[in-house]
């Protein structure tokens, strides 16, 4: 009778979707991203609710199982958020366990200038060094052949974004992490189902990051992942997601290790609870099982919705090509296949239009832009105002917060990115209609700055 009654209010919820279902108007506004839901997703929701389990449970389970055997990595954790999954990538090298590979306090981690905050905030947070190093104009990803030389022997990992979905050298950069003995963290938050040499990004490091924020190529609400092949990080992330504790059983399980009251851990007594045994300094950053079954659900559509953001952004720069003049298009680099988060144009410095004016421009006719996120980072509050050891590039100076603009100069494409560059939307609610109109507003300004 119960499967009954689960699937008749299921039932009733397709039907509610039906006729209730979300509505855009793309007419008058095309945004940069967001959320494609359909009844499916509300059915798991619903599925989930009916459980009455709350915390994860069977649908975070499935998947985790689901995403790694998408990505074809041995080992996926979900988390409640991109951010956090970075926090977690990063912490978990931290980890006393990892014995002469361990990060420490102090030791330098190598990023990238322009991008997210939330790839360089655990750096700092768990008092390490960014060592900032700028970005090529062509792909908007890290310059591959300024990493070598901001290396030092305190420099432990390489943790850079896949930039709005396009994947960066990993070729070159595999290799320099093999050279010096580095950790990579490839942060993938806006790169699911991007490719390199027929590898998910997130996949080819040590340990990706995902993020299934609505912006996202899938959604949970919020949501993210950590995936990694190796069996030691995956315990050690697993966790500090756990609040730190030692004992890797699932919620409402025990003595999954079949050890649980024969263990001596530091120096507790012999036998004490290995449940409630602690090995890190952790969190709680697991999601719940409403999260876990929209994303399952998600997940199950990503193919198209990555062939959707494709075809969405190549058509965009064919129509823009004769353009070519004014913008920087991005690169694709040679054997990668990007996941467009979204388009990136950079506007050439001409003397007849700017940035500024073109966005502008955009937003009041009706399309969203957003900026390559902070810019130049270290121009931002979060950087000015706070006391932060940091490094440039090659320089061997430690600086902290009061940068000069000769120090800034350092890092150039960044300041250009942070002056010439914005997106625009490529996500599967778009398409030719809605590329058309994007395309034929910018070639309206141009003539418009030309006459």
């Amino acid at each position: 009778m119960s499967n009954i009654l689960r699937n008749a209010v299921k039932n009733a919820a397709k039907l509610y979707f039906k006729f209730n279902k979300p509505k855009r108007n793309l007419k008058k506004y095309i945004p940069v991203s967001g959320k494609v839901l359909d009844e499916e997703d509300l059915c798991n929701l619903i599925d989930a609710s009916l459980d009455m389990w709350l915390t994860t449970g069977r649908f975070n389970d499935q998947f985790e199982k689901s995403l790694a055997e998408f990505l074809h990595v041995k080992y996926a954790l979900s988390t409640n958020s991109g951010s956090s999954a970075n926090l977690l990538a990063l912490s978990a090298l931290t980890s006393y366990k990892l014995g002469e590979k361990q990060v420490k306090k102090g030791d330098e981690v190598i990023t990238v200038a322009s991008g997210f905050p939330t790839t360089v905030n655990p750096i700092i947070q768990l008092g390490l060094v960014p060592v900032f190093v700028d970005c090529s104009l062509e792909t908007c990803n890290i310059n591959s052949d300024k990493i070598e030389e901001a290396i030092t022997d305190k420099t432990k990992v390489i943790f850079i974004a896949h930039t709005l979905g396009n994947p960066y050298d990993l070729d070159k950069i595999l290799e320099i992490c093999k050279k010096h003995n580095l950790w990579l963290i490839e942060d993938s938050c806006d790169a699911l189902g991007a490719v390199h040499k027929n590898q998910n990004v997130g996949t080819v490091g040590h340990i990706g990051t995902f993020s299934f924020y609505p912006a996202h190529h899938i959604t949970m609400g919020e949501g993210g992942a950590v995936v990694t092949n190796d069996s030691q990080l995956y315990r050690i992330i697993m966790s500090f997601r756990d609040w730190g504790r030692d004992c890797w059983c699932k919620p409402g399980r025990d003595n999954s290790c079949g050890k649980r009251f024969s263990m001596q851990l530091g120096n507790l007594p012999f036998g004490y609870d290995h449940k409630y045994t602690y090995s890190h300094i952790g969190y709680n950053l697991k999601i719940t099982d409403w999260q876990a079954a929209i994303g399952l659900s998600q997940l199950k559509k990503l193919p198209k919705f990555l062939e959707k953001r494709t075809e969405n952004a190549n058509y965009l720069i064919n129509k823009l090509k004769d353009l070519e003049e004014y913008f920087i298009f991005p690169k694709i680099e040679e054997g990668t296949k990007p996941s467009w988060f979204g388009l990136l144009l950079s506007v050439k410095q001409n003397g007849i239009f700017t940035k500024q004016q073109l966005v502008e421009y955009l937003e009041e006719h009706g399309v969203g832009t957003r900026q390559l996120f902070a810019g130049n980072i270290l121009r931002q509050p979060m950087m000015t105002e706070n006391e932060i050891p940091m490094r440039i590039g090659s320089s061997a100076l430690l600086m902290s917060n009061r940068l000069t603009e000769t120090e800034y100069k350092m890092l150039p494409n960044a300041d250009y990115i942070m002056n010439n560059t914005f997106w625009v939307g490529t996500f599967p609610a778009l398409g030719k209609k809605e590329m058309n109109k994007i395309s034929d507003l910018i070639h309206k300004f141009v003539k418009e700055k030309l006459k």
